[in-house]
């Protein structure tokens, strides 16, 4: 950028630290201002990283057995969320998942499935997410379309993603909460089936419903 353009540039941020500007205004102009360095400056960073934070998150799952539903939840996991807010279709998002973290709560039934005949930990100990892409569909609100990984088996999901915490100001951006919903997962398309005697007794329905909330810090 030429001496002229950084003079005009000098120029508008001292008149407004002369000026009396409310607090919004002042945030509002200090985002435009953000935005003209950002045009300005070769190689500046738009995108935001926020880092799953495992201790506030809930990565669970539903499923019904005979007349009852068996819930689950996996405990390691990790993830980021790259946001561009200037072109939210730009962003994306990644996770793993432990899945010898299984937890249903009784460990005969969690070993079982971390066993050969189920989930094979020792040949597939992840299962990840990563985006291919992601559409905007209300002001806090969108579907991030991508690719499964569970049981060395890859299938597209669209994940339906709510922001539960509006950032209004530099504080609130600092941690987000946000909401994942999807339609059920069939166990089969991944090659998640017992033994023929085992899936005969066991009573263990076919669709799986993921439930799942991230809270994420700024990185």
């Amino acid at each position: 950028m030429n001496s002229k353009a950084w003079r005009s540039v000098a120029s508008a941020a001292t008149r407004l630290r002369n000026k009396r500007i409310p607090p919004m205004k002042h945030m509002i102009r200090f985002s435009w201002l953000t935005l003209v360095f950002a045009a300005l400056i070769p190689n500046a960073v738009a995108n935001e990283t926020f880092k799953f934070d495992v201790s506030h998150s809930t990565i669970g799952f539903r499923v019904h057995q005979f007349l009852g539903t068996t819930t689950g939840k996996f405990s390691r996991f990790s993830g980021n969320i790259d946001i561009d807010r200037a072109h939210p279709e730009h962003s994306s998002v990644s996770a793993r998942i432990q899945v010898s973290s299984i937890d249903t709560g009784i460990k005969k039934r969690d070993d079982h499935l971390r066993s050969a005949e189920f989930f094979n930990v020792t040949k597939y100990p992840e299962i990840t997410f990563k985006s291919r892409s992601v559409k905007q569909t209300g002001p806090q609100s969108g579907d991030i379309l991508g690719d499964l990984i569970m049981h060395g088996v890859t299938k597209p999901i669209t994940l339906h993603v709510k922001l539960l915490s509006p950032m209004r100001d530099e504080a609130s951006m600092q941690r987000s909460r946000w909401e994942v919903t999807t339609d059920s997962l069939k166990r089969r398309d991944f090659g998640l089936m017992f033994g023929s005697a085992t899936e005969a007794v066991s009573g263990i329905g076919q669709e799986v419903a993921i439930r799942i909330e991230i809270e994420a810090v700024r990185s």
